[in-house]
């Protein structure tokens, strides 16, 4: 934050300090300050001061973008929120953005109304939190085998590229920025690749630097509830469960392994289900961990079915999905032998 002068007696001025502040971040026209208010009586007074003046700057905000929203921001959320989004009011994907209906600590996700050339009631928008706010877990079990996806088109960015390398390597600012972004992008690639498969997940609409647009489920006056939220009707169980397992294996058909799958991560509306939150998505043939994340997703599913009363032997399931999708093909290990050989030979 900027340094701010006081006034004549060395005092600092809380308000016009905050004030001065956010003009200069969000590039606003200056605005005049006033004098600094009495002091308040109470800390409560002083916090609803503070609300009131990012209230004010953040509305100045949306209208600078050209922005106005009916859903009200938290504070502090408008800026990065506004941000986020703005792509996909400037490519009229949406018109508007109604409420929030998820909030979490990697990204919150906002119903929004899809432009009028949108074939779709509504639109889910995800979006991933700041940085300096969001949970920073160890990612790295999954991020093996894959390698960096760039911001313009998803594609992997080259191996030989020594700026990424050693940014990642540094952990620098765009090191960061590097993996947010490949993280995102296999959110977004993954949804794309599963939904041409047809597995249940969300459409994919689009997908911008701190943000994915997707299909919503629910309606305007609640989101799809998760499985954990729900009780499930006896003569839904069976159905659900067996359509949850042909997800997994159309997943591990397609090369991935969703990583972190639950009954948190899975919605239910209408008597069907819908997967989601891939960013952690691992690849089935290059993750060392591969089979050992497989047997958790597959115990997650079968440990929340049991509570139903459904029988089931994840181990078994595991093995047999493995088998079928994802062990190597002993003749490929011959082959690779062979072809080492033949070099060996070749370089004497």
């Amino acid at each position: 934050m900027p340094t701010y002068h006081g006034d004549e007696s060395g005092q600092w001025d809380e308000n016009e300090a905050l004030l001065a502040y956010y003009n200069q971040k969000f590039n606003l026209p200056r605005q005049r300050i006033y004098r600094k208010p009495p002091k308040p009586s109470n800390q409560e007074e002083k916090m609803q001061r503070e609300r009131e003046l990012v209230d004010t700057v953040t509305a100045e905000r949306g209208i600078a973008l050209g922005l106005e929203i009916t859903y009200t921001p938290a504070r502090f959320e408008a800026e990065w929120l506004l941000d986020s989004l703005r792509s996909f009011f400037h490519q009229d994907l949406i018109s508007d953005v109604m409420a929030q209906v998820k909030g979490g600590k990697e990204a919150s996700v906002y119903r929004c109304t899809p432009h009028p050339t949108v074939d779709a009631e509504w639109l889910a928008a995800k979006v991933y939190r700041p940085r300096q706010f969001r949970n920073l877990r160890n990612d790295s079990i999954y991020r093996e085998g894959r390698p960096i996806l760039t911001d313009e088109d998803g594609k992997p960015a080259k191996p030989t590229d020594e700026r990424i390398v050693r940014a990642i390597g540094k952990k620098s600012a765009y090191g960061v920025q590097v993996q947010h972004t490949s993280w995102l992008m296999y959110e977004y690639t993954t949804l794309q690749k599963l939904f041409t498969a047809g597995a249940a997940v969300p459409r994919p609409v689009a997908v911008d630097q701190n943000a994915i647009l997707m299909g919503y489920v629910g309606d305007e006056k609640r989101a799809a509830p998760t499985l954990h939220e729900i009780r499930l009707d006896p003569a839904e169980v069976e159905p659900l469960h067996r359509d949850t397992l042909r997800n997994i294996e159309l997943m591990l058909a397609q090369g991935f392994i969703h990583g972190d799958l639950s009954a948190y991560n899975i919605l239910y509306w209408e008597g069907q289900i819908t997967l989601i939150d891939f960013p952690q998505v691992t690849d089935a043939h290059e993750n060392r961990n591969a089979r050992k994340i497989l047997a958790r997703d597959v115990r997650r599913v079968c440990d929340y079915f049991t509570r139903y009363g459904v029988k089931s032997n994840p181990g078994a399931i595991t093995a047999d999905l493995w088998d079928r999708y994802a062990a190597p093909d002993p003749m490929d290990y011959l082959a690779d032998m062979s072809r080492m050989e033949v070099d060996e030979e070749e370089g004497e």
